[in-house]
C-alpha cells in the first residue's frame, strides 16, 4: 500500500505541488498571526524588563496596567526609597497616545511618552547617539524613524533627538519617547509633580496609601490583559487560517478520491481493505501538510517585517505546527472517506 500511495503522489505531483504551496502559505500566515498575538506580549515584556527593576509600585486604579495613566503625587518616591530592603528607586512617569511633530514633517505622530530620571532606573541604553543628559532632550525607539540630530515638538515645545533604541514599543508597535520626568509632567499635565509608577531594586515592605507593590512579571501580564480583544480577535483569525487549511487538503483529496474510484475498487478486488486504502489517503494528506509546513516556516519568517508590530514566533509555536499540520491532513482525510469505502470491487471488471 505504501507503494500505491508513493506512486499517486508522485503521478499526481503538479497537483500535490499546488497543494503544498496554497497550504503553506496559509499555514505561514497562521503562524505569522500567533507570532503577531505574542508579540503583544514580547513588546511589553522587553519594555518592562529594560528598566531594569525588581518590583514596581503604582496606584492601586492603574490595576498593575503601565499605560492606565493613574498618577500620584511624586513625594511618595522618597519614601518608597527610604523604605528597608530597597536599594534603589527611581520615578518613571508612562503617558501614552501623546501626538508629536517631526522636523520635517507636517502631520503628527502618536508615540508613547515616558518620563525618566537621568541615570536613574528605566534610563534607556542607546544603540546610537548618547543618553539623555539635558532637559530638552529625547531618546526615541528606532521605528518612528527618526536618527539623532532631529527635532520633536510636543506641547509647543522642541526637543532634540540626542539617541535612538531598538525594541521599546508598547501597544501594538507604538513608538517609546524617552525624555527627563521634567519635561514630560510639563508637556503633559502642566508640570505637577505626579508620577506614575516607582521602580525599585528590592521590594518595599510597606507603601503610601492607594499604592500597590507588583513584580515585573505582574506588570506585563496585567498590561497585555488591557489588549486582550485585540489578542483574541487574532487567535481567532488564525483558527479561521487552519480551517482554511483542512478545506484546501480536503478539496484536493476529493478530487483525487473521484479520480480514482476505479483504482480503488480494482485494488478491493485484490483484497485491499477499506481501512487500507484510507489510511493510504491519509499518508497522502499528512506528508503535503508537513511539507506545506516547512513551506510556512520558511515564508512566515518572509512575512514578519510585514508587520509593524512586534512578531514574536515562539519556538512552541514552531514546534506545535507539524502537529497542527498532521491535524490538518487527518481531518481533511474525512472528505474522501466515503469514496473510499463506497468503491464496489464489482466494478473492476464491468
Amino acid at each position: 500500500m505504501l507503494a500505491v500511495t508513493f506512486a499517486d503522489l508522485w503521478f499526481r505531483a503538479r497537483q500535490f505541488l499546488i497543494a503544498i504551496v496554497g497550504v503553506g502559505l496559509v499555514l505561514a500566515l497562521g503562524l505569522s498571526l500567533s507570532g503577531l498575538a505574542d508579540g503583544f506580549r514580547a513588546e511589553v515584556a522587553s519594555t518592562v524588563g529594560a528598566v531594569g527593576a525588581s518590583s514596581w509600585t503604582m496606584s492601586r486604579d492603574a490595576e498593575g496596567r503601565l499605560t492606565a495613566f493613574a498618577a500620584f503625587p511624586a513625594t511618595d518616591v522618597a519614601a518608597v526609597a527610604h523604605e528597608p530592603g530597597v536599594r534603589r528607586a527611581s520615578p518613571i512617569l508612562f503617558a501614552p497616545a501623546q501626538a508629536i511633530l517631526v522636523t520635517g514633517d507636517a502631520r503628527p505622530q502618536t508615540v508613547n511618552l515616558v518620563g525618566v530620571q537621568a541615570g536613574g532606573l528605566g534610563d534607556p541604553t542607546v544603540v546610537s547617539g548618547h543618553r539623555l543628559e539635558g532637559p530638552d532632550q529625547a531618546v526615541v525607539d528606532s521605528v518612528l524613524g527618526v536618527s539623532p540630530g532631529a527635532t520633536l515638538e510636543l506641547d509647543g515645545h522642541a526637543f532634540d533627538v540626542v539617541g535612538t533604541v531598538d525594541g521599546r514599543t508598547m501597544t501594538g508597535g507604538t513608538s517609546l519617547v524617552y525624555m527627563p520626568i521634567a519635561s514630560v509632567q510639563r508637556a503633559v499635565i502642566g508640570g505637577k509633580p505626579f508620577v506614575t509608577a516607582i521602580a525599585t531594586v528590592g521590594a518595599p515592605a510597606h507603601v503610601p496609601n492607594g499604592l500597590a507593590v507588583l513584580s515585573p512579571s505582574t506588570v506585563v501580564s496585567d498590561t497585555v490583559d488591557q489588549l486582550g480583544g485585540a489578542v483574541s480577535s487574532i487567535n481567532n483569525t488564525r483558527w479561521l487560517m487552519w480551517l482554511v487549511a483542512a478545506a484546501i487538503v480536503a478539496s484536493m483529496l476529493y478530487v483525487a478520491a473521484l479520480e480514482r474510484r476505479r483504482d480503488f475498487a480494482v485494488l478491493k478486488a485484490l483484497g485491499s481493505s477499506s481501512v487500507a486504502l484510507f489510511g493510504s489517503l491519509v499518508l497522502e494528506a499528512v506528508i503535503v501538510t508537513l511539507l506545506a509546513a516547512i513551506v510556512a516556516e520558511i515564508l512566515a519568517n518572509l512575512l514578519t517585517p510585514l508587520f509593524q508590530q512586534t512578531v514574536d514566533i515562539t519556538g512552541s509555536a514552531r514546534l506545535a505546527l507539524p502537529l497542527i499540520a498532521i491535524s490538518v491532513g487527518v481531518i481533511a482525510s474525512g472528505s474522501a472517506l466515503r469514496r473510499v469505502t463506497g468503491a464496489d470491487p464489482a466494478t473492476a471488471f464491468g
